[in-house]
């Protein structure tokens, strides 16, 4: 599993290399599809191998491509000064760049980013599968986060229990598809639950907003396993949680 898992991600690493290649010699900056830090199938029983697999091999890989598109084409539109096509590729950059950088740490705001930011804010329970609490984190699996943001979620909600039944809530209420949050508020210095519509960044809801943990609740997320059972799918996440990794992302934002 693990070598053809590695395999299917190097063949799309070197399908996106032509592109990448030509977007860099016009000095256009381009994102890649990043690797993830652990085997498909090592969120399961919470999350299928097979759930996996899509999102990252072509939902995100989609976002990846036609984020780097509309980069290049809005380049090309700011050369010969077309203010109408540059007006129109926002909405594809704001979609796409969300998916993706949902999906790393690095690009909260971005889909290109946004599925990133997905992908690593998940934990492996052990070591399933070519990863392990040690790599990913060490806190996570239901166990409720420790240090700053543990004291934080108390104060802000009352317990970590709440906030579960909080966000769970908001995302099985969210219509058609989106996102719920763990935003800090950095104005306010407080802990919220912020909920977005299909790929719009959670800097949509205000710049001061610092995205903590986000759940993907689009149907690709969940469908294959959960079927229309969104409420299940949103329990059970919680034991693949990452808390470490947001447990850092709040104590530099806060520091």
């Amino acid at each position: 599993m693990a070598l053809r898992t590695l395999a299917s991600r190097k063949t799309l690493a070197a399908a996106a290399l032509p592109l990448a290649a030509a977007a860099a010699a016009r000095g256009v900056t381009t994102v890649a599809l990043p690797d993830l830090p652990y085997d498909y199938g090592a969120l399961e029983p919470a999350i299928s191998g097979e759930i996996m697999r899509l999102h990252h091999q072509k939902h995100h890989a989609t976002y990846v491509a036609n984020y780097n598109k509309a980069l290049e084409q809005l380049d090309a539109a700011v050369a010969k000064g077309d203010a109408p096509a540059i007006v129109h590729l926002q909405s594809a950059i704001k979609f796409n760049g969300g998916g993706e950088a949902k999906s790393r740490p690095p690009y909260p705001f971005l889909a290109y980013g946004f599925l990133s930011f997905f992908f690593f804010v998940l934990f492996i329970a052990g070591d399933a599968g070519g990863g392990g609490s040690e790599e990913l984190g060490g806190e996570g699996g239901g166990e409720p986060p420790h240090a700053k943001l543990g004291w934080a979620i108390d104060e802000d909600f009352g317990s970590f229990e709440a906030l579960v039944k909080k966000m769970s809530a908001e995302g099985a209420a969210l219509q058609g598809s989106g996102w719920v949050w763990l935003a800090l508020d950095k104005e306010a210095k407080k802990l919220s639950v912020e909920t977005t519509a299909n790929q719009d960044p959670l800097v949509t809801k205000g710049a001061n907003l610092v995205p903590l943990l986000g759940i993907d609740v689009w149907e690709h997320a969940y469908y294959l396993q959960y079927k229309n059972v969104r409420p299940d799918y949103l329990s059970n996440i919680w034991k693949v949680m990452n808390w470490k990794y947001a447990g850092e992302v709040y104590e530099n934002a806060t520091a």
